[in-house]
């Protein structure tokens, strides 16, 4: 660690107790400071933002990095890094939160908890003597999209599950076995389809991932097939997935990532999710991006300390984690 001081702001500020957490993880040589208002003169070297404005990015003759603090890299924060050469890194404090999620998705709608838990709530129990609809995972196999922290957490738990687990990544040109995982090249996506009883998308919205599941795709997949989106909506186009619960060949689906979202206070209340009607289907499970917990205190200090370990690694010279492609977006 050389004597010169590293410094770090963030333009979201945490709460104190977070952030003088923050303060106790990292070295001593790094200053931090916080807010949408810069510090004057600026002089960081390492910038947390989610999505710059190109003043928070040229205020700076010092700055290095480019920190998106979560997984993705949104179009306009890859423009600037594009223009101004800027290596950009993420955060995977949440993988664990999301796969918790992703586990919650997939097995209310395997065995169809909500519209069931509905109709006891009206002391109905003719759901247990009737045809049961539910899916079993066991033995079934799982094709992950998109094999980073997050699906590599899913997988490890599907196989607790016993399943077979298939899994696409980026950097793999052809297929090999990780710890049990078949990984793929995204270029076998509809060789692996026709294998799949579960699709997982962990993936991020590019321009190579958006609409990349339409209805071509979707027919492919197995019978009595389960889908859980944890990634983002438009990487699944919207008519496609509606049809493909209302009409098969899907079983059922759990979405925490959609195609329409309040755009303030006022419509925090009444924004439908998606222009068809998924709330009407008693086979989707529906969930308003909550994956990440954002804002709970045990998010907020695993936020922290990846924070911490990015910030450090930088201030002392080493290589910094989760390095994003910027050309690709992720």
């Amino acid at each position: 660690m050389t004597s010169t001081p590293y410094h770090v702001h963030l333009i979201h500020k945490p709460e104190d107790e977070f952030f003088n957490h923050l303060k106790e993880l990292v070295d001593p040589n790094v200053v931090l400071t916080a807010g949408t208002e810069l510090p004057d003169p600026a002089e960081y070297h390492m910038l947390f933002a989610g999505r710059p404005e190109p003043e928070q990015i040229t205020a700076s003759p010092n700055l290095q990095t480019l920190v998106i603090p979560w997984a993705g890299l949104p179009p306009e924060a890859r423009d600037l890094a594009l223009k101004h050469n800027l290596p950009v890194h993420n955060l995977h404090h949440n993988a664990g939160n999301v796969t918790e999620m992703v586990m919650a998705l997939l097995l209310a709608a395997a065995h169809h908890i909500v519209p069931i838990d509905q109709k006891m709530r009206q002391h109905d129990w003719r759901p247990r003597y009737e045809d049961n609809p539910s899916v079993l995972l066991h033995s079934k196999t799982a094709l992950i999209l998109g094999y980073g922290n997050i699906g590599q957490t899913v997988a490890k738990v599907l196989k607790s599950l016993n399943m077979n687990i298939l899994a696409t990544r980026r950097n793999v040109e052809q297929p090999i076995i990780e710890d049990g995982v078949e990984i793929h090249p995204g270029s076998a996506l509809k060789e692996l389809l026709p294998k799949t009883n579960a699709l997982i998308v962990c993936l991020p919205l590019t321009s190579e991932t958006e609409g990349m599941l339409g209805k071509d795709e979707l027919n492919l997949l197995q019978k009595k097939s389960l889908l859980i989106n944890i990634g983002r909506g438009p990487i699944i186009n919207e008519e496609a997935l509606y049809n493909a619960l209302k009409d098969g060949p899907l079983h059922a689906a759990g979405l925490d990532v959609w195609y329409n979202y309040p755009i303030d206070e006022a419509t925090k209340a009444n924004t439908p999710p998606s222009k068809f009607p998924f709330h009407e289907l008693n086979n989707v499970v529906m969930s308003p991006h909550r994956g990440g917990f954002f804002g709970t205190g045990e998010t907020e200090t695993m936020r922290m300390e990846a924070m911490a370990t990015l910030i450090n690694a930088a201030a002392s010279g080493k290589e910094i984690p989760n390095r994003v492609d910027v050309q690709r977006g992720y």
